[in-house]
């Protein structure tokens, strides 16, 4: 018989950088669920401030107070109908997007640029 001391080492080094790639994915997935609930949360307290018809910029500090977990600005978000064209009883519609960016090396270069988007409709009352 021979000797088998090596055997384990090799099959340790050739199973790491699966797992590890295996574990960043996780941590990527679960950065894009917190992106995406924030984004939502967000979207719908910004469009519940404009529903009130608060100033724009009331609007988009409160989609930058909520979102600021993920470092949301207010570049990213877009608010329609403009303050002075919102009137009781018609619609407003807040969009966000937001750029991810990816942890994984493979992942990022497989996924490229990824941007996750929310709208939230509401009415003006």
């Amino acid at each position: 018989m021979k000797s088998e001391k090596g055997q384990s080492m090799v099959e340790f080094a050739l199973v790491v950088p699966l797992l590890i790639v295996l574990l960043f994915s996780i941590v990527d997935i679960s950065r894009l669920f917190h992106a995406s609930l924030t984004i939502d949360h967000a979207g719908r307290e910004a469009a519940r401030a404009a529903s009130v018809q608060l100033s724009d910029t009331e609007v988009m500090s409160a989609a930058v107070d909520n979102g600021s977990s993920i470092s949301l600005s207010s570049s990213h978000v877009q608010v329609s109908p403009m303050e002075n064209g919102r009137t009781s009883g018609n619609k407003v519609t807040v969009t966000i997007t937001y750029p991810v960016d990816f942890l994984t090396p493979v992942v990022g270069n497989l996924a490229g640029s990824f941007e996750l988007q929310n709208t939230t409709v509401m009415r003006i009352e």
